[in-house]
């Protein structure tokens, strides 16, 4: 009988896990050796990046995106200098919410409402796969879309009125949505389902303070993230900023044990990446502290905290973020299991990532 002697798997320090936490918005159309993400890449092995067209803070189409062949060297000196391989992701979700655009030479494409109205699953596919080859082509590995949010409220101001959602039923939400992500994995990219546990019943916007919809959400917002989840085609998951004090009486569904443990991952069994709307929205920003609002996110099950670094800009934002988590480790208030959960769940999804 032949005995095999088992390899062990490397050994990956605390530190490192921290990193592969976090998504890093970033300034610049190159990366410079003076550009603080550099540091944040190489030394604190942050795992992911997210990519604009637009600089919110300084209200300029100067940020990361100016051409093709621009955004491909940017990209592949992002990877370059990571010594894990990188998500670098993007919002994609076509039409008014489309980060590569007419601006700056890319084609035009269109809304998920039209996608939802025109109810043809192989022409979204067919558009997503499209759109996902640019992407590939690109360097860029993760479109932060579909978004299944039903449009429960039809003049909600941040997903009806820019026609983010496929639709008011949660049938043709989840059809049309499907249908995306099996485009978009046919051309090798990774996806996020969004804003859990739905947006679409809101009135108000939650880039600009706390939205509660205690009173509009329905449950039948549920359904799509039930239903993809449920065939496999669920890659990542992305949290909503919305307080809704009949699933939590205390905080916003990022925040949240009871909505991302208790019912995303307890009731719909999803085992996956769960990743925030970005932390410095008004929503967080503007009631929780940062440093609190971190160690909540953490403890509700969130995996990669999005920082977009766009509203408010701090180059220094990597570095603080990382030593406040590692001080919540410190002090007790998150434990290294919690934080080995979350490197765990983002390393499956790498791993999906093609070569």
């Amino acid at each position: 009988m032949t005995e095999f002697t088992s390899i062990p798997a490397p050994v990956v320090d605390l530190d490192t896990k921290i990193g592969q936490m976090l998504m890093l918005g970033f300034r610049g159309m190159t990366l410079t050796p003076d550009n603080s993400l550099a540091a944040d890449l190489r030394d604190r092995k942050i795992g992911s990046v997210v990519l604009f067209q637009y600089d919110s803070e300084l209200k300029t189409f100067v940020r990361n995106i100016e051409s093709a062949e621009q955004l491909r060297a940017l990209n592949q000196s992002l990877q370059a200098i990571s010594p894990i391989p990188l998500l670098i992701s993007i919002d994609q979700e076509g039409g008014l919410i489309s980060r590569l655009n007419e601006r700056k030479g890319f084609p035009t494409t269109q809304s998920q409402k039209y996608y939802g109205d025109m109810n043809d699953a192989a022409l979204t596919r067919r558009a997503a796969e499209t759109e996902g080859e640019l992407l590939r082509d690109l360097g860029i590995n993760w479109n932060l879309a579909p978004v299944v949010d039903v449009a429960v409220n039809p003049d909600n101001p941040i997903i009806a009125k820019f026609e983010r959602s496929f639709s008011a039923d949660p049938a043709i939400v989840t059809a049309q949505a499907a249908a995306e992500i099996e485009g978009y994995h046919a051309a090798g990219i990774l996806t996020t389902l969004k804003h859990f546990p739905g947006h679409g019943s809101s009135t108000g916007d939650s880039h600009l303070g706390l939205v509660d919809v205690t009173t509009t959400w329905q449950a039948r917002e549920l359904e799509p993230y039930r239903d993809l989840i449920k065939a496999g085609l669920a890659d990542a998951v992305m949290t909503a900023h919305i307080f809704n004090s009949n699933l939590d009486p205390d905080y916003p569904a990022t925040l949240s044990h009871k909505i991302i443990t208790g019912i995303l991952r307890e009731q719909l069994g999803f085992d996956g990446v769960v990743i925030s709307d970005d932390m410095q929205m008004g929503a967080i920003r503007n009631d929780f502290g940062y440093a609190r609002a971190i160690e909540l996110a953490i403890n509700a099950g969130v995996d990669i905290l999005a920082i977009a670094n766009n509203l408010v800009h701090d180059p220094e934002l990597g570095a603080r973020t990382v030593g406040i988590i590692q001080g919540l480790v410190r002090d007790g208030k998150v434990t290294p299991e919690r934080i080995d959960q979350s490197y765990q769940r983002i390393m499956r999804l790498k791993a999906r990532i093609p070569s």
